[in-house]
């Protein structure tokens, strides 16, 4: 999980996707389209962002949810924060916290 995790975000593509979920979560594939092309100038077809999306979606960073006929993809944090918490070392006490 942690190497999908880690390819997913190797590539700027797909962190620009990310970006732009945390900007504003529950797209459509038009909606991602639509503001990679404009505000990125990215000529990225839909077939291309689907198929980041998808491994964004392997990489448990975008969940899906079907509303009638769109598909909505929403940003998850939650592998981020597993992989910071992996290796994160809590603070060496100061000084003050020494002291007799």
């Amino acid at each position: 999980m942690v190497a999908d995790l880690f390819k997913a975000l190797a590539d700027p593509t797909r962190r620009t996707i990310l970006d732009e979920l945390a900007e504003k979560s529950g797209q459509t594939l038009f909606e991602i389209c639509s503001r990679l092309s404009v505000k990125h100038q990215l000529g990225i077809s839909r077939q291309g962002v689907s198929q980041h999306l998808a491994v964004l979606e392997a990489a448990g960073l975008v969940e899906t949810r079907r509303e009638g006929r769109y598909k909505f993809h929403d940003l998850n944090t939650a592998p981020l924060r597993q992989i910071t918490e992996r290796w994160l070392v809590p603070d060496p006490p100061g000084p003050e916290e020494n002291a007799p």
